[in-house]
């Protein structure tokens, strides 16, 4: 749900999808982003375990590669290409969380404030707005909005792109470096797309808060990998806002990057005459700017009058601020309610669709099955009477066999059955007559035995007892 809500929140409030995509270790370069540097081959040189390499994304394109210290919070360099100048559009800045806990699922940039308790130790490797608020600095891009349009001017607004400047410090930057963009360094470069532009910043001791260094010094390093080709560095120094030196790349590596190498193949150093032409370029603009400076300082004091307007007007803008963020909330609500709803009915929907499906499949099933199984049981009903009838034929012979098969001996001794019964009377009548004579003088015998028993018993008895009656007398 989490997930969903700041995506919602993200949808709301941005046109398209922001995505910083950390680069792994294990792929080359910054993999997609490769195409913001000529050959495709980034800066060599930058080895710290703090560096970490984010490919900028906006609506699934890339848009520009950032360099990213994670112990300064700052980043070190953001390389891209110049579009075409294109007015300021509504800042929205984004953070990234994979630096900050490379385990989380947020794999795009969003708001801080959406992501707040959902990615462990938020603000521990990079710079917060909350950081900003209060210091006096401003959030200085590396790679100015001005420089690019659309979508690659919304992919600008992050804190990953941003270094901490002073007002007055920012608006000369992103003036002076939009100036030699546009005046000096596009119309001196045949193919615009063969551009490449690398912004950088070198970290100080200063903090901000105690967590985010603040840069000694702004540089910008050009290459324009073309036929007659050129490559041009300037300088900006902190503690200058009016200065801007030019200088070689080479002499920007040597003096500012030890051990850098900014560009391969050095890039059209060798092509003195075109350098020459654009440095030219670059000393008009500079010229024209110290003019311009004696002019704004004449200027100063009639705007002290609006300052004081400002800061009268200041109340009701941020009145008007506090109505602008409730409606754009509210707006966010509706969407939100509204998305609930449509995910509510779609899934009723979905889920009634693919309980009919269901049916009407199991329904043609069961069909099938039916029509199948008929051709089956009428096969099976004609098996069985073929073998019933096969049954009752077995039947059939099996009792005629059994019928033939009685042997004539038996019918014959069957047919001489009175015969020899009738022959057999006078000698079952003799037989009958033995027997009773056999039974009578068994009778006679038995009884003449029991007679002489009984007789001896007496005997027996008379010579046991008489002897002693007489001896007693």
């Amino acid at each position: 749900m989490k997930m969903w809500i700041v995506f919602l929140l993200c949808v709301s409030v941005f046109p398209g999808v922001s995505q910083g995509r950390v680069v792994g270790v294990d792929e080359a370069g910054f993999a997609e982003c490769n195409v913001f540097f000529p050959g495709k081959v980034p800066p060599e040189g930058f080895t710290e375990p703090f560096h970490v390499k984010i490919c900028q994304q906006y609506n699934k394109e890339p848009r520009f590669a950032t360099l990213y210290s994670t112990k300064d919070k700052i980043p070190l360099y953001s390389a891209f290409k110049y579009t075409k100048p294109a007015p300021n559009e509504e800042e929205n800045w984004l953070v990234e969380p994979q630096i900050d806990d490379p385990e989380n699922d947020l794999h795009e940039m969003v708001r801080e404030a959406d992501i707040v308790g959902t990615v462990a130790n938020l603000g521990a490797n990079q710079a917060l707005t909350s950081d900003y608020v209060g210091s006096g600095y401003e959030r200085g891009l590396l790679n100015p909005s001005l420089l690019n349009e659309e979508d690659f001017q919304m992919a600008t607004y992050t804190l990953t792109n941003a270094v901490p400047l002073s007002p007055s410090l920012s608006k000369s930057w992103h003036r002076d470096i939009g100036k030699v963009v546009e005046q000096a360094l596009v119309p001196h470069c045949s193919k615009k797309d063969h551009l490449y532009l690398l912004a950088g910043a070198i970290p100080s001791s200063v903090r901000v808060k105690g967590k985010v260094s603040v840069p000694e010094t702004l540089w910008l390093a050009a290459c324009c990998d073309a036929p007659e080709g050129w490559s041009l560095g300037l300088v900006k120094r902190v503690n200058d806002e009016n200065s801007l030196a030019d200088l070689t790349v080479g002499e920007l590596e040597r003096q500012f990057l030890a051990g850098v190498d900014l560009f391969k193949g050095s890039c059209g150093e060798d092509n003195q005459e075109k350098a020459e032409a654009v440095l030219q370029a670059v000393g008009q603009i500079r010229s024209g700017e110290q003019i311009g400076m004696s002019d704004n300082q004449e200027a100063k004091d009639s705007g002290f009058v609006r300052k004081v307007a400002g800061i009268i007007a200041t109340p009701f803008i941020k009145l008007l601020e506090l109505l602008i963020y409730v409606f754009v909330e509210l707006v966010k609500f509706v969407f939100y309610v509204l998305w609930l709803v449509i995910k509510r009915i779609g899934s009723t929907v979905l889920n009634g669709v693919c309980s009919l499906w269901s049916g009407v499949v199991s329904y043609l099933k069961a069909i099938s099955m039916v029509l199948i199984s008929i051709p089956y049981d009428v096969g099976r009903v004609i098996v069985n009477i073929f073998l019933g009838f096969l049954q009752i034929v077995q039947d059939v012979v099996s009792i005629t066999y059994r019928i033939l098969r009685i042997p004539v001996g038996f019918v014959l001794h069957l047919a001489a059955f009175p015969y020899h019964s009738i022959c057999a009377i006078p000698s079952v009548l003799k037989d009958m007559a033995t027997g009773i004579g056999g039974t009578f003088s068994l009778v006679i015998d038995a009884t003449a035995a029991l007679l002489h028993g009984f007789y001896y018993l007496a005997g027996h008895i008379v010579k046991r007892f008489v002897p002693k009656v007489s001896s007693d007398d």
